[in-house]
């Protein structure tokens, strides 16, 4: 936990004058007998009741760079929190880590629908705690997270809305789209070598044959990982700052509508 802090003090000092208020609170909660970790974040300075954003990180789980991303994403209009999809014990180190622990959840769909369908309960009871209205929330999610949010949907949860940043659009079981309620943003690279078209066009048939409530945004020019500032794989996953910023817009844009 004192890495995460180092992590908003440097936030804090970048820079972002709506993150002057930001605070954080860890949340323990268990699945199957063994205890999962997140992070609420939001900005203490506002006073109002706000919407909730339930956000699924990339494969490296909670981390200084997911806490750097949630502070912006709350702002001091949303509470965000981020969950653990891996459980308090796992925290990768590098991406040979993190592939094998993305790897088990996304072999296990019951699983990853299991664990965040928990995560989510949890960011709902906590409304006595924080700000937090719970009946308006949405769920977001980066890469492996992306894929998890999908799921969220699928598994027929009740909640505003998803929204994928460059995330897997495959699932097992297409048919699942029936059950989908909310609303879905997916926010693509073009160029993303990690999602090929074939898997977007069987997304695109998933939504039409589920009758879905959905949107899907092709960014020219990006490839997998294009909101994140540390991925520097080029041509297959690097940080485009353009797009960036057009799919957080577009995000926002979305979040009015559905938090109307």
């Amino acid at each position: 936990m004192r890495t995460l802090l180092f992590a908003l003090v440097f936030i804090l000092l970048s820079g972002f004058p709506a993150l002057a208020g930001i605070v954080t609170k860890t949340v323990s909660y268990n699945i199957d007998e063994n205890i999962f970790e997140g992070i609420i974040v939001y900005d203490s300075t506002a006073n109002s009741i706000r919407p909730g954003v339930l956000m699924v990180p990339n494969w490296m789980g909670p981390s200084e760079q997911s806490l750097e991303k949630a502070a912006r994403v709350a702002g001091d209009k949303y509470v965000v929190f981020i969950i653990d999809m891996y459980g308090r014990e796992i925290r990768p180190k590098d991406s040979s880590e993190a592939a094998i622990a993305a790897g088990q959840v996304r072999q296990d769909r019951e699983l990853m629908r299991k664990r965040v369908n928990v995560a989510l309960t949890t960011f709902r009871e906590q409304s006595d705690e924080v700000p937090l209205d719970p009946a308006r929330i949405a769920a977001i999610g980066f890469c492996f997270g992306g894929g998890v949010v999908l799921e969220l949907a699928r598994s027929g949860t009740e909640l505003k809305g998803v929204v994928s940043f460059h995330g897997n659009l495959d699932t097992p079981n297409t048919a699942d789209a029936q059950n989908i309620q909310a609303k879905v943003l997916v926010l693509h690279g073009a160029d993303d070598p990690l999602v090929p078209d074939e898997q977007v066009q069987t997304f695109i048939s998933e939504m039409r044959d589920g009758d879905v409530d959905w949107q899907l945004v092709h960014y020219g020019g990006a490839v997998h990982s294009f909101t994140d500032p540390y991925a520097s794989m080029p041509g297959r996953a690097e940080y485009h700052p353009e797009v960036a910023r057009r799919a957080f817009t577009t995000m926002e844009l979305f979040f009015q509508e559905i938090f109307d």
